[in-house]
């Protein structure tokens, strides 16, 4: 690991994409990555949304947290510019990393939102507030502010690498990070999707079914599983 240090700037990617990005459904953005490259993108599902209904992108402000500290974290605070999305690497123990005032500041900035691989609280008055917050754990554990970390590093975050300037894309499906030269393709393809998806719909309400409109006999074919036309109890009960 580097030597602990705080970075004040960082490259952010053109805010008109990001834009872009924000519109997208992540599963859409996600599918649309280079198939090699989209799993390790994807943050693990134990990174969670406070709150449903939220959807955010923006490039990432870093911060890595010592146990039980969270000074790094208000570094970054401080240097994050309005839609960025602070991401949080908090190692255990992670000492609460977040709570309400810490977002009454966030709305301040108009930051889009933070992710903490750590613990969050007063998630009561947080869901009030409705700032939009991916986390992995509920405690009230206390901080300090003492501590060793780094600001606007590269850090591991639900299990991805993120860099600063990343862009962090979250819904209710997860969290998913996605380098700057990835952008352009990632937002095309969810965007097409978003059209095809338009249609399938309209399909749907005429009356076809997603085994059409998807085209999936061939593939069904191409299983080798059997299709009998019977009951699974008819053949049980000839087998007795």
């Amino acid at each position: 690991m580097s030597a602990d240090a705080v970075y004040r700037t960082i490259a952010r990617p053109d805010a008109r994409l990001v834009a872009r990005a924000a519109a997208c459904a992540m599963s859409d953005l996600y599918e649309a990555m280079n198939p090699a490259r989209r799993d390790a993108a994807l943050m693990r599902p134990a990174l969670r949304p406070l709150v449903a209904g939220l959807r955010i992108a923006g490039p990432a402000v870093t911060a890595r947290c010592s146990p039980r500290d969270n000074l790094m974290m208000h570094r970054a605070l401080l240097l994050a510019a309005p839609g960025d999305v602070l991401v949080v690497q908090a190692e255990e123990p992670s000492g609460a990393q977040w709570g309400m005032l810490a977002a009454v500041y966030a709305e301040h900035r108009k930051l889009a939102g933070v992710i903490v691989e750590g613990c969050i609280r007063d998630v009561d008055d947080l869901r009030e507030r409705r700032f939009p917050v991916w986390f992995t754990e509920v405690s009230p554990a206390h901080p300090d502010k003492r501590g060793a970390g780094s600001v606007n590093v590269p850090v591991v975050c639900g299990g991805v690498g993120v860099r600063p300037g990343d862009v962090i894309c979250a819904d209710g499906d997860g969290v998913l990070v996605i380098r700057p030269h990835e952008l352009v393709a990632a937002i095309e393809g969810a965007e097409q999707r978003q059209r095809r998806e338009v249609n399938d719909i309209a399909q749907i309400k005429a009356g076809r079914s997603l085994f059409e409109i998807h085209d999936l006999a061939p593939a069904l074919a191409r299983s080798g599983v059997p299709e009998i036309d019977g009951a699974w109890t008819d053949a049980k009960n000839a087998n007795r």
